[in-house]
């Protein structure tokens, strides 16, 4: 007799519908599963066999031949192996049910016959959904999880006996429910920490609200307890909140990572993500011998944070270069390809030579080879990549006594507000566009939409040939000043605009210009 099931196979966070063939034969009593699989997915007729007689089924010595198709698609992972026991089960005539087109099914099964979470069960569901199924039977562990996306009737199991019995009666009856519902809500947390905290640095501070509002790359240096890992770690809570499409993206990229929980099945507040700088390439920007997401992916529509930069591996830093180019990650490997997304705002922090003093001679000791070593192992591609440079200075204690008692500082909610005011400037103005921010601009696009007055481009154009700037430092400093232009909410780039914005590309000089050469 012949069955079919269907389950979802992943590739990057892209989901492609499995068509679980299995057929009972008669010949020799053996086990094949065929069709492009991975070892743990080959070790599914070990775990089905014993799962499906541990629960109680009973089966005469007969050829037992599973098909996962389509077969060009290397199928990873256990989550099949519901999926393959009910399509056996359905074979065998244990389940009078033969039609299960519009049911998906994931789970790994215990010898015990229990129906155990797997990962990526969000960009399954939702390729399911794109190609018509309805109900989707998995562990109980995940419903959670599955139950986001709300057109999809879930119903979770703990066994295969149930899921059994599940299919022999009426679905609708026993879809899961989720109390309250899911509205995408971002969830505030009073002990996140606040902008009004950082004294002083009011040159950093308004860098941070700029790189903020147009998404922009930032990097800040400074010496030692200067606040660039303060300023850092409070930048995700002046992003505006994230749409309920944004909440689904990320929350599939952790899901395929397996940070998704039953309390936390949804991604509802901006990532910000700080690896160490002993981080590998494959874990900032994902990849291995069965490709996973990397730190700039699960960085996606959030900050990714490098404290310390000069202190990475050279190499790692330069695999950043095309996805912060792109926003995406490509990963390629023997049997085909994916990407994952890394649409992420990254900000970097470092000192300026290894004492953290320079060009304070009467703190640092460093020779100028030495800083010049130090600061070479920021490649100036990788600069150019960067579009707002500044410095963090050290507070004297008299400058911490007035902010304190004087005034005090934009708390996070007051720069937040206008951030998303901004930010509201560029969606309704690339609304036809493929993109949404300031920094995504191309070169074309840019022509369009950075429209400067007179005055702005003559004063561009001379210091354009003071300080000999490439081609990609040019584009930069017009959309720094159009995201500047934004939050004085002026439709034209005015001079003034410009000038803060070549201000933020002349920093980076005086360290790797002439100033770090001296």
């Amino acid at each position: 007799m012949y069955s079919k099931t269907f389950s979802v196979a992943i590739q990057g966070i892209e989901g492609h519908m499995v068509q679980i063939e299995a057929d009972i034969s008669d010949g020799l009593p053996v086990f094949s599963l065929v069709g492009d699989l991975s070892c743990e997915t080959k070790e599914a007729k070990e775990r089905v066999r014993v799962a499906l007689q541990n629960t109680g089924f009973r089966f005469p010595p007969r050829r037992v031949t599973v098909n996962l198709s389509p077969a060009d698609i290397r199928k990873d992972g256990t989550g099949y192996d519901l999926a393959i026991a009910v399509a056996v089960l359905s074979a065998y005539g244990y389940i009078s049910k033969s039609d299960f087109n519009d049911i998906l099914f994931i789970g790994e099964l215990s010898l015990e016959g229990e129906v155990r979470p797997v990962n990526g069960v969000l960009p399954m569901v939702y390729a399911a959904l794109a190609h018509g199924v309805k109900y989707c039977i998995l562990s109980r562990d995940n419903q959670e999880e599955a139950s986001v996306v709300r057109e999809m009737k879930v119903i979770g199991v703990t066994n295969l006996r149930q899921a059994v019995d599940l299919l022999e009666g009426d679905l609708d009856r026993t879809v899961y429910r989720p109390s309250g519902g899911r509205t995408g809500a971002e969830q505030t947390d009073p002990t996140e920490p606040d902008f009004k905290e950082v004294l002083g640095q009011e040159t950093a501070r308004r860098a941070a609200e700029v790189a903020a509002a147009g998404m922009h790359n930032l990097l800040l240096i400074g010496p030692p307890g200067s606040g660039k890992s303060m300023i850092a770690g409070r930048m995700s809570g002046i992003l505006p909140a994230m749409t309920f499409e944004e909440q689904m993206e990320i929350s599939q990229i952790y899901s395929v990572a397996g940070l998704l929980s039953g309390e936390t099945p949804l991604v509802t507040k901006r990532p910000f993500r700080s690896p160490h700088h002993t981080a590998t390439q494959r874990a900032l920007i994902g990849g291995g011998t069965y490709p996973r997401p990397g730190e700039i992916s699960l960085a996606s529509g959030g900050v990714l944070f490098l404290d310390e930069l000069p202190e990475f591996e050279r190499n790692t830093l330069e695999v950043l270069r095309q996805p912060l180019e792109d926003g995406w990650v490509h990963v390629s490997r023997l049997r085909g390809s994916c990407r994952y997304p890394a649409h992420t705002l990254l900000m970097a922090a470092m000192n300026p030579c290894r004492c953290g003093w320079y060009p304070d001679r009467k703190k640092c000791n460093c020779t100028p080879g030495q800083v010049r070593r130090y600061l070479g192992r920021i490649s100036r591609p990788l600069l150019d990549r960067i579009d707002i440079c500044t410095e963090t200075m050290p507070l004297e204690y008299h400058q911490l006594e007035e902010d304190s008692a004087c005034q005090e500082p934009d708390s996070s909610a007051m720069i937040r507000k206008r951030v998303e005011k901004a930010q509201k400037l560029q969606w309704k103005r690339y609304a036809e566009e493929a993109f949404c921010h300031n920094s995504d601009l191309t070169p074309q696009k840019i022509k369009q939409y950075c429209r400067m007055s007179q005055e702005a481009s003559d004063f561009l154009k001379c210091i354009f040939q003071k300080m000999e700037f490439s081609a990609r430092a040019y584009h930069k400093i017009l959309k720094v000043g159009r995201t500047i232009a934004d939050l004085a909410g002026s439709d034209r780039i005015e001079k003034e605009h410009i000038s803060e914005a070549v201000f933020y590309r002349s920093i980076d000089r005086r360290y790797w210009g002439e100033g770090g050469r001296s």
